[in-house]
């Protein structure tokens, strides 16, 4: 009887642990899914942004370029008025986690585009990072399908020193003419 008692205890208590192991990491990816669930207000339910002409989409995006972009909000390297108070408040791992939940997600699809025409004047200059493809590698985003005025904007705040979060970027827009800019913009946006 004893012998019984002892395995059942021994039984129970392994069953209780094993859950725990079990439920911890559940709770962490429930904890980043609750996390990232407040991304979506403005980065979309489904990748789509609630307003696509100032949100980038995030659904799909290289991980190491969302990392470093939210590491850029909380440290004060990149300033916007509602992801750098977010960013604040998150940890180092955090970043990583949300950066991978939102980087192992589709792409959204969306209409298909009219056909592109060839490829605008300082474009290839953008490959080496972006890709041939400019779907992103590390440690550049994806450019593809990105609106063109979220495109537009980001490489004239570049051209003009207002965002200096990368090194290169600004040396490589104050080389372009807005026109080349402009249509570098409307390509990229409709790949």
């Amino acid at each position: 009887m004893a012998a019984m008692f002892t395995r059942l205890v021994s039984t129970i208590f392994g069953a209780g642990v094993g859950f725990a192991v079990a439920a911890v990491p559940a709770y962490a990816a429930d904890d980043i899914e609750a996390k990232a669930q407040a991304c979506a207000a403005c980065h979309g339910q489904n990748g789509v942004p609630t307003e696509p002409k100032t949100i980038p989409i995030i659904w799909g995006q290289e991980k190491s370029y969302l990392v470093k972009q939210m590491r850029d909000y909380r440290n004060g390297e990149r300033d916007n008025p509602i992801m750098s108070p977010i960013a604040k408040d998150l940890r180092q791992e955090d970043i990583r986690k949300i950066a991978a939940y939102f980087a192992a997600k589709s792409w959204p699809a969306r209409q298909a585009a009219a056909a592109t025409a060839s490829p605008p004047n300082g474009l290839a200059q953008c490959q080496p990072c972006h890709q041939p493809n400019f779907e992103g590698g590390p440690p550049a985003p994806r450019l593809a399908g990105l609106s063109y005025e979220y495109l537009v904007a980001s490489m004239r705040s570049f051209a003009a020193d207002e965002r200096t979060n990368n090194g290169d970027m600004p040396k490589f827009m104050q080389a372009l003419t807005d026109s080349e800019r402009d249509a570098m913009a409307r390509y990229l946006s409709a790949l």
